[in-house]
């Protein structure tokens, strides 16, 4: 959908979701340059759009406090843990989309 848009342009595309991270992370981060548009200017702007599903954006922010409290040496316990909680979320999105693609499809459309 982005990629249509003619007023972005995509420079980078990291796609966690067909190759997901080694702590299960998965996401599809693009680096993308946008028109800002000022009183007397245009500015193309270099940004960061990050896609995931609300369950991986939830992981993501507990990993994240994670690994600034451990200061990166974050107990393996832990990421036991959050890699164990990133397949159940990824378990849980494949089960939504699933239960929404049926629902789609009886209802007809």
């Amino acid at each position: 959908m982005l990629a249509r848009q003619t007023d972005l342009t995509i420079l980078e595309e990291k796609d966690y979701i067909a190759s997901p991270k080694p702590n299960g992370y998965k996401s599809l981060h693009l680096i993308v340059q946008v028109p800002v548009f000022l009183s007397d200017r245009v500015e193309h702007v270099v940004v960061e759009v990050q896609l995931r599903t609300i369950a991986m954006d939830f992981w993501a922010s507990l990993e994240h406090k994670i690994y600034y409290k451990y200061d990166r040496e974050v107990p393996r316990h832990l990421t036991d843990a959050l890699k164990l909680a990133a397949d159940v979320a990824a378990a849980l999105d494949s089960s939504m989309e699933r239960i929404h693609d049926e629902v789609k499809e009886e209802s007809g459309g």
